[in-house]
C-alpha cells in the first residue's frame, strides 16, 4: 500500500471509530461521567492507570475508584484525610491495589496543591516534539512526595524505555479536540501535534502489518518510528490514527 492508499484506508477507520459510539464500550466512558475539569482529569488519570487486561473488567474498577472518591474525585483529592482512605482497603485491579490506590491520592493531592494541577506537570518544557522527558519529570513530581516503593511501577518513564501506553492515552484523552466528542481537548495549554499513538499488543501488531513499524518491542523507540510515520500522514493530530489501529486490532482482528 502506498502513502496516498494507507492514508485514505486509516483516515476512514478514523472516521468509523472516532465518534461517541465509541464511548459505550471504552475506558473514556468513566470521565465523561463527569463536567467539571478536574473531575475529568481525575478520573481519567485514574481510569488510565489501570487500563490493562480485560475491558469490562477496566470499566467496572474504574466505576469502583469513583464511587470510591465519592463521585467527587476533585474535593476527594483536594480535602481528603488520613481516614477516609481507610475505605480503599478492598480495592483491586490486577497488581494495582489499595496501597497504590491511596498513594496515587496522596500524589495528586500535592500536585494540586503544589503545581496547580496534572496539565501543568505534563505539560512540554523542553521545545521538544513529544512527551518523553515530560512524562519523566512527572513521575518525578509524582513521587517527591513520602511513599511505598512498590508503587513506582504504576507510573511508566520513557527514560527506562517505556512506551509509557497508559499515560499517552491519558494524554490523548486530556489534549486533543476531535470536535466528535470522544476525546476531551480540555487542557488548551497543550498540543495535539506533540501526541504519541497509546502502543498496545493491538496498535503494534497493526503498525507492523501496515508497515508503519519495524521494531517487535513495544518499548519508547518503537513508539518514536511509529511516531515519525504516523506524523508524515498527518502532522497535526497524528495521535487520531490510534482509533484506527486499535479498531482494525479489537474490532476487525486485522
Amino acid at each position: 500500500m502506498n502513502k496516498a492508499a494507507l492514508k485514505e484506508f486509516l483516515d476512514e477507520k478514523v472516521i468509523l471509530y472516532n465518534n461517541p459510539k465509541f464511548i459505550e464500550s471504552d475506558p473514556i466512558q468513566i470521565p465523561h461521567t463527569f463536567a467539571l475539569k478536574e473531575d475529568i482529569e481525575i478520573a481519567a488519570f485514574l481510569t488510565a492507570t489501570i487500563s490493562w487486561g480485560n475491558r469490562k473488567m477496566i470499566i467496572k474498577n474504574a466505576f469502583k475508584m469513583m464511587e470510591l472518591l465519592e463521585n467527587s474525585p476533585y474535593d476527594f483529592v483536594l480535602n481528603h484525610q488520613e481516614k477516609d482512605l481507610k475505605s480503599f482497603e478492598n480495592f483491586v485491579h490486577r497488581t494495582f491495589n489499595f496501597v497504590d490506590f491511596q498513594q496515587f491520592i496522596k500524589s495528586l493531592q500535592h500536585i494540586y496543591k503544589t503545581y496547580n494541577g496534572l496539565e501543568n506537570v505534563l505539560n512540554i518544557t523542553d521545545n521538544s516534539q513529544n512527551y518523553k522527558t515530560a512524562i519523566h519529570q512527572f513521575k518525578n513530581v509524582f513521587f517527591e512526595i513520602e511513599h511505598q516503593q512498590r508503587t513506582q511501577k504504576h507510573v511508566s518513564d520513557p527514560h527506562k524505555n517505556s512506551a509509557a501506553k497508559r499515560i499517552n492515552m491519558f494524554l490523548r484523552w486530556m489534549v486533543r479536540n476531535d470536535n466528535s466528542g470522544v476525546d476531551f481537548g480540555i487542557w488548551k495549554t497543550h498540543n495535539s501535534a506533540n501526541l504519541s499513538c497509546p502502543l498496545d499488543v493491538h496498535s503494534g501488531n497493526v503498525a507492523r502489518k501496515l508497515k508503519l513499524l519495524n521494531r517487535k518491542q513495544n518499548d519508547w523507540k518503537a513508539l518514536s518510528e511509529l511516531d515519525e510515520n504516523l506524523r508524515k500522514l498527518d502532522k497535526k493530530d497524528p495521535v487520531k490514527y490510534d482509533f484506527a489501529l486499535f479498531g482494525l486490532g479489537v474490532f476487525e482482528k486485522f
